[in-house]
């Protein structure tokens, strides 16, 4: 059975919310109710910071997302911006949306800290990649992964950056010969419990390392 790819569509926009509320643990640290919302402004965030995408498809159903940005020539859809600004008023309409949300400004912030270390300007980002964990041993991940660094080429984008943290399976993205720049450990309370997570920044030059380009 092959993995099939395509650019994104609006319809995906539900099955992959699931796939994003499962990979980031959101039903571990808040409501059902909560998670899902979570999951809406995660995938609406990253909707406004794309110029490719491919969606895989595997035995019929949706099964994982990558999103790359062209920084310098990327331009939001107004559409996309309204999406992601009312999956946030959405959030913060409860108590507990308010609370958790705080968790996301502090990754944010993270983020921008690692960028900023890293002292490289990018001409990319690997904005969003996401594959369900009931379809992980297939080869979709790497199908996903490869078909970015083949937009990034043809875009003759020489650099590009990702985020990933420690609740992600961030092993991949060495063997697929990436670099870790920086990293930074944060201690989170959720749920009256401390939970320590370390953040990393990765990066890929072409012409220095070894990920496949076949």
């Amino acid at each position: 059975m092959e993995v099939q790819l395509r650019k994104y569509r609006k319809q995906d926009f539900k099955a992959l919310e699931n796939i994003i509320r499962e990979t980031w643990h959101y039903d571990e640290f808040s409501s059902p109710k909560t998670a899902a919302k979570l999951a809406r402004v995660f995938l609406s965030s990253c909707l406004t910071n794309y110029t490719f995408s491919r969606v895989a498809i595997f035995d019929g159903r949706i099964v994982g997302i990558i999103l790359v940005k062209d920084i310098k020539n990327h331009k939001c859809p107004f559409s996309n911006r309204l999406l992601q600004i009312k999956s946030i008023l959405s959030l913060y309409l409860s108590r507990e949306g308010r609370n958790v949300s705080k968790i996301f400004k502090n990754v944010n912030g993270i983020d921008r800290q690692l960028l900023n270390e890293s002292n490289k300007s990018y001409s990319a980002e690997l904005a969003l990649f996401a594959v369900d964990s009931s379809c992980r041993g297939h080869g979709i991940g790497k199908t996903l992964f490869q078909s970015a660094l083949n937009y990034i080429k043809n875009q003759n984008l020489k650099e590009f950056y990702l985020f990933t943290d420690t609740s992600c399976n961030y092993g991949f993205y060495e063997h697929q010969g990436l670099i870790r720049r920086c990293e930074k450990k944060q201690t989170f309370n959720i749920k009256n419990q401390q939970t320590i997570m370390k953040f990393f920044i990765y990066d890929y030059q072409f012409g220095t390392t070894k990920a496949s380009l076949s």
